[in-house]
C-alpha cells in the first residue's frame, strides 16, 4: 500500500489571494529506479519564499477558515504582483526546493535498493512534506550517522556558492564581489575563497554584519550604509582586481555603484584615456529579488560591461554532469566545516502556518534562517 503524504502547497487566486495549506495525498509506488525518501529536514531559502508567497507581503497574513480541520494562512498580493505570477492562478503548487531525510522504500532496480536505509539529499521541489518520491540518480549519498539536518542545505547554498567561484573562472576573472554577504550562502562563499586563495569583496548592509565576517576571517568587508561606502568599496576593488559581482539584492541602484565602482578602481591603474572607459570587461551577475524594485542602471561605467542573471539550474546544465557532480562531491567531503549551515528557529508543517512564525522566517534577516521537519 502506497503512502499518504502530507505537504505544503501554495495556490494563487484570481482574487490576489494566495492561499496556504496543508494537502493531503496518495504518493504511490516508486517505480524501477525510484527511492521515496521520509524528508526529516528541509530549509527556507529565499527561492522557497518566493514559490511559497508568490511575491506577497508577508505582513499581509491573515487566518483562513479551517478545511478538513487543518488550520491556513492567505496573504494578498498587488495588482503588479499578481500579473507576474499570472500563470500560476488556480494551481496548487507544492513547496520546499531541498532536503534530506532517510530512504524508507525503494524501486526494483540496483541502484535504487542500494539506497535503502541511507541518508540522502535531493533538491526536487515539494521538500516541505512528510515524504518525497524521487530518482535514485537524483540523490546525493551522505556517510552513515550523517543528520539529517546537516545534509539539508547540501545544493542551493553550497552549489551556487561554488558556482560563483566556478564562473569567476570559467569566464577569466580573479576576484569578485558579493552582496549580501552575512547571509548563511555569503559566509560559505567566503570560506570557500579563503579556502581557494581568492579575492573577495564582500558587500553587507550593517556594521554588525561586517563585524560577523571579520570574524570568519573574511578581508574585504564594506558596509553600504557607511559614510564613505563609495570610497571603501572603490578601495576594496583597487586591492582585489575584482571585476565580476553577484548581487542578492537586484533592485535599486547597487548595481550601478558596484559597476561604477569597478570602472574607477580600473582607470587607477593609470594609462591612456579613452572615453569610451576602460576596455577590462566587468561583469554583474543579479541572483536574488531581496529588493523586489526595478533595477537601475545609470550608465556612467564606460562600455565594457555586461549585466544578466545567473540561475543555480542553468550553471548546472551548462557545465555539465562531470563537473556538477565534482561540485556536490566536495560538498559531501565538506560538509560541516565549509558547507555548515546554522538554524536560528526549528518549525515542523504546523507551525510554518502559524501567521507570527510566518512574518519571522519570512523577514530573510540575517542569522534567522529556519529549518522545516515535516516528520
Amino acid at each position: 500500500m502506497s503512502l499518504q503524504v502530507t505537504g505544503l502547497r501554495s495556490t494563487v487566486h484570481d482574487d490576489g489571494r494566495v492561499v496556504l495549506s496543508l494537502e493531503s495525498a496518495d504518493l504511490g509506488e516508486p517505480g524501477p529506479d525510484e527511492v521515496v525518501i521520509r524528508v526529516e529536514a528541509s530549509p527556507i531559502n529565499p527561492s522557497d519564499l518566493g514559490v511559497l508567497l508568490a511575491g506577497a507581503n508577508p505582513g499581509s497574513v491573515e487566518e483562513t477558515a479551517p478545511k478538513d480541520g487543518r488550520a491556513g494562512l492567505q496573504v494578498s498580493l498587488s495588482a503588479g504582483a499578481l500579473a507576474a505570477v499570472e500563470g500560476r492562478i488556480g494551481k496548487c503548487m507544492p513547496v520546499g526546493n531541498e532536503g534530506a531525510g532517510t530512504v524508507v522504500s525503494t524501486g526494483s532496480s540496483d541502484a535504487a535498493r542500494a539506497l535503502e536505509g541511507r541518508t540522502v539529499a535531493v533538491i526536487a521541489g515539494g521538500m516541505y512534506a512528510t515524504h518525497r518520491k524521487v530518482k535514485a540518480a537524483d540523490c546525493l549519498v551522505f556517510p552513515d550517522g550523517t543528520p539529517a539536518a546537516d545534509a539539508a542545505s547540501s545544493f542551493v547554498n553550497p552549489l551556487t556558492a561554488l558556482g560563483m567561484t566556478e564562473t569567476m573562472r570559467r569566464e577569466g576573472h580573479s576576484a569578485l564581489v558579493h552582496t549580501a554577504a552575512a547571509s548563511n550562502l555569503g559566509q560559505m562563499l567566503n570560506r570557500i575563497c579563503l579556502t581557494d586563495g581568492i579575492e573577495l569583496v564582500n558587500i553587507v548592509r550593517r556594521p554588525e554584519q561586517a563585524e560577523l565576517l571579520r570574524g570568519q576571517g573574511a578581508l574585504h568587508v564594506v558596509d553600504s550604509s557607511a559614510e564613505d561606502y563609495v570610497g571603501d568599496l572603490r578601495a576594496a576593488l583597487v586591492a582585489t582586481g575584482a571585476t565580476i559581482a553577484f548581487d542578492a539584492i537586484g533592485g535599486g541602484d547597487q548595481a550601478t555603484t558596484i559597476l561604477a565602482a569597478m570602472e574607477s578602481a580600473l582607470s587607477a591603474e593609470g594609462g591612456d584615456y579613452n572615453r569610451y572607459g576602460s576596455s577590462t570587461r566587468k561583469q554583474l551577475y543579479v541572483y536574488g529579488g531581496l529588493d523586489r524594485s526595478p533595477t537601475v542602471l545609470d550608465r556612467r561605467f564606460g562600455m565594457a560591461w555586461s549585466v544578466g542573471g545567473w540561475l543555480l539550474p542553468l550553471f548546472l546544465a551548462e557545465i555539465g554532469v562531470e563537473r556538477a557532480d565534482e561540485l556536490r562531491a566536495r560538498v559531501v567531503s565538506e560538509l560541516t566545516t565549509t558547507f555548515a549551515s546554522s538554524y536560528s528557529s526549528i518549525l515542523n508543517l504546523d507551525q510554518m502556518l502559524d501567521p507570527d512564525q510566518l512574518r519571522a522566517y519570512a523577514a530573510m534577516a540575517t542569522g534567522q534562517k529556519a529549518l522545516v521537519t515535516p516528520n
